[in-house]
């Protein structure tokens, strides 16, 4: 049986729950509970990894449900009609990741991605520079499925062609990747055994590229 519009939309509701629900707990446990970091950072710091996390994890879910069925793993009707609601709620997530890094981007809060002359390392600018194109190529993805957005646009096709999907994915890769991956070679530092989150969000959008890679026409 299809489900409705009304129940599709409450399953995405529940998604976007559980899944704020997990990542800002994984946080909290990791870097507050388990690391240094103090309480006082709960609000900003810590919300803004919540944030991050459920915000890739929400963008995997989204761009992944359709090729799963493809590579014939049954995805329920109530998944793939909640993928609207999640995309859209992933975008959002990741304008206000955004703004928040923006504001804490300073060399006392995120040291490790400056010189010692206050200019950011070479990681940290390929890491910038990935996060960046990774946004504005998602902000026009999203704008081609928004009402204004002409039908008959010539760049339509390949901005919503599984091409341009695997590129939003691997520039977002590409963020994470040079943002942390020399952390993720020290598991000894890993505060309670606990992987960092960007790599836990590199992980998810491995998967989901290799998923989209091979179940998306």
């Amino acid at each position: 049986m299809i489900s409705s519009p009304e129940n599709s939309k409450n399953l995405a509701s529940m998604i976007i729950a559980l899944t704020l629900i997990f990542s800002m707990s994984y946080a909290i446990v990791r870097y507050q509970i388990f690391g240094p970091v103090p309480w006082k950072e709960l609000p900003l710091f810590i919300l803004n990894k919540g944030i991050s996390l459920s915000a890739f994890i929400l963008l995997t879910l989204n761009f992944s449900l359709s090729p799963l069925n493809n590579l014939g793993i049954k995805v329920s009707e109530n998944w793939l009609n909640s993928r609207k609601i999640i995309g859209i709620s992933s975008f959002f997530l990741l304008v206000i990741h955004v703004l928040i890094s923006f504001l804490l981007f300073q060399p006392a809060i995120y040291g490790k991605f400056f010189e010692a002359n206050g200019t950011l390392t070479l990681f940290a600018s390929i890491s910038m520079l990935g996060g960046i194109l990774a946004f504005a190529a998602l902000w026009i993805y999203h704008q081609s499925f928004q009402s204004l957005a002409s039908e008959d646009n010539e760049w339509t096709p390949f901005i919503t062609s599984r091409k341009f999907l695997l590129l939003i994915m691997l520039l977002g890769a590409t963020h994470l990747f040079f943002m942390g991956y020399e952390g993720w070679l020290n598991p000894s530092s890993w505060h309670g055994k606990m992987p960092p989150i960007s790599l836990v969000a590199f992980v998810f959008l491995v998967i989901g590229y290799i998923i989209n890679f091979s179940g998306r026409k």
